[in-house]
């Protein structure tokens, strides 16, 4: 199945501390700890079954704009989150020291 990621919802649920969609029944989540002005990025997962549409991306994004609209550090323990960061420039600036 071939997932039309325009239409894709990416929720935030902050009582598990990560945001995730569904597809299918079948959970894609990246989980988070975020403390005081700092969210670390701990980790992505994608079901097997849709792995290869773009679904860590567009989750990782959402998670991203999120950190940016909280004026939130970003901490990316998850190497996919650092991989991400370093392909899109216009999220760096979230990984810095905040004053």
């Amino acid at each position: 199945m071939q997932i039309n990621l325009d239409e894709l919802e990416v929720t935030h649920n902050p009582a598990e501390n990560r945001f995730e969609t569904w597809v299918e029944g079948r959970l894609s989540k990246l989980d988070y700890i975020e403390a005081g002005n700092t969210i670390v990025m701990t980790h992505v997962g994608v079901d097997p079954q849709d792995r290869g549409q773009g679904l860590a991306g567009k989750i990782t994004d959402v998670a991203l704009a999120y950190a940016r609209e909280k004026s939130l550090r970003v901490i990316p323990m998850c190497s996919y989150v650092a991989t991400h960061i370093r392909a899109n420039p216009e999220y760096v600036k979230l990984t810095r020291q905040k004053a």
